[in-house]
């Protein structure tokens, strides 16, 4: 435990690294309703991030909850080449008669670790983004948080690794990044206390970590602001740390988009 609090007090000493500036900064679908989300277990973690975000939605606004046509698609420790993404996103293959609005794209955690890596998931993602394209659709990208100890990978430079890498491709795609590895940061330096990756991997996100990051998808692809949202995950978070969470999802993409 010891050496757990002592790297999150080291994340915090971090400066806000805003290496480049995203080109796209805010959401290219309004209000999408038909969504699917592909990734692995940082996804399907804690009852799902799809279900968590729905939830958040229809407290926000339960006309457009009620209208919602939401998938996931999830493989433990997958990288997206491993996804038949051309057969998730045909029309009727998960169940729903129209094209998917937005697919939101989660890649492995350690994408970014080696120029080998980058290589692979930027040609897995370049594909993807040019199949939505072709099929009317748009791509978000999951800007997936980094390991903290006791990972055996954790590295205070990951993070500078991290938003560069996503920026970048988001820049040369021209898709929306949604920050939630920036999200993570700004919960440590405001709260070095918070919990929001598993103890025993220093990988997987918590309940609370789940929820920052659904938090962060709703302010980034709706463009609207998770403050005052009355879904607190069932009572199972507290109200001043839910609110607090909230709240950094709200900061975190503010700074990051500029506005």
């Amino acid at each position: 435990m010891k050496k757990v609090i002592q790297f999150f007090v080291m994340i915090a000493l971090v400066p806000w690294f805003a290496l480049a500036a995203p080109n796209v900064i805010k959401p290219q679908v309004e209000n999408p309703t038909r969504v699917l989300l592909i990734g692995n277990s940082y996804i399907y973690y804690n009852d799902s991030l799809h279900n968590h975000l729905r939830r958040i939605i229809r407290a926000a606004d339960p006309v457009l909850g009620k209208k919602l046509q939401y998938k996931s698609a999830t493989i433990g420790g997958a990288w997206l080449d491993q996804h038949n993404i051309d057969w998730l996103t045909t029309i009727g293959k998960l169940g729903i008669n129209e094209p998917f609005e937005l697919v939101i794209l989660q890649n492995n955690s350690s994408a970014v670790l080696t120029d080998k890596n980058q290589a692979r998931d930027l040609k897995a993602t370049t594909e993807a983004t040019q199949l939505m394209t072709q099929r009317g659709g748009h791509v978000a990208l999951y800007m997936p948080h980094a390991y903290v100890a006791p990972h055996k990978d954790a590295n205070l430079e990951n993070l500078e690794k991290i938003e560069a890498f996503y920026t970048k491709t988001g820049n040369d795609l021209n898709v929306l990044v949604i920050p939630v590895a920036l999200a993570f940061k700004m919960a440590y330096d405001k709260y070095p206390d918070m919990k929001l990756q598993q103890s025993y991997d220093g990988s997987h996100p918590t309940l609370l970590g789940t929820y920052l990051a659904a938090a962060a998808c709703y302010a980034t692809i709706y463009g609207k602001s998770p403050l005052g949202n009355s879904y607190d995950v069932f009572s199972q978070i507290d109200p001043d740390t839910f609110r607090k969470l909230q709240t950094v999802a709200q900061d975190t993409g503010s700074a990051y988009y500029g506005q």
